[in-house]
């Protein structure tokens, strides 16, 4: 299965755009953002776990990232409310599900062999945020040599990616972000190529995003 699978073109889902499809696994949905395999797969979705839902438990070869958007999700590892990020390396494994059902942005196999690093952070506390020198907030979540995932904040026509780099994918999480002009709302999905440097502004109340970089110059050359 190839979804959005060109990387590099630009590519973007909004929320008016949303298909939703059923997993495999009963109580649980997702949008396929993009994607590059079958069910075991390169993948970036966002996921929709029903009240007292789960999945049997599985491994992830090529690790997984995990943004709560909203509602509670849990493994054995504990519970996540909104907010949380949840970073599992490769060759780790669990058996997640949801009480009270829980929205998702998820990445698999999207992590090099050797990473190792297993990552849980509280969104919503202050104290992950801190203050730019140009106002912007910034919530740093993962840092390497080849990618480096943060949330940002910025106040009404602030800018982001002001310099260029290797590709870069965004989450609206709240707001409205401008890119070249064409507003994208809360949900909204983007994908820029290496290379492509959009002009990308905060609308007018504002807007919280996912931002990684970096991450996309190793699959160029699979579109």
């Amino acid at each position: 299965m190839r979804i959005n699978a060109d990387f590099s073109q630009r590519a973007s889902v909004t929320p008016e755009q949303y298909q939703w499809l059923t997993a495999p696994q009963g109580g649980v949905e997702r949008v396929m953002l993009d994607r590059l395999g079958a069910e075991k797969a390169r993948a970036t979705s966002i996921v929709r776990y029903a009240p007292d839902s789960h999945f049997p438990r599985h491994g992830h070869p090529g690790g997984e990232e995990i943004l709560v958007l909203s509602g509670t999700f849990s493994d054995e590892g504990g519970d996540y409310p909104a907010g949380w990020y949840v970073r599992n390396p490769p060759g780790s494994a669990h058996e997640p599900f949801s009480r009270e059902g829980a929205t998702l942005f998820v990445k698999l196999w999207q992590m090099p062999p050797e990473e190792d690093r297993r990552v849980r952070i509280d969104t919503r506390d202050p104290a992950s945020w801190r203050r730019e020198d140009d106002g912007c907030e910034v919530c740093p979540l993962f840092s390497s040599d080849a990618e480096r995932v943060c949330l940002h904040r910025l106040a009404p026509g602030k800018a982001l990616l002001a310099e260029a780099v290797n590709g870069a994918e965004l989450l609206v999480l709240d707001g409205e972000l401008l890119a070249d002009g064409e507003p994208y709302p809360q949900g909204s999905w983007i994908r820029l190529p290496v290379g492509d440097q959009p002009r990308i502004v905060a609308g007018a109340q504002g807007v919280s995003v996912y931002l990684k970089t970096g991450h996309l110059a190793e699959v160029i050359g699979e579109g």
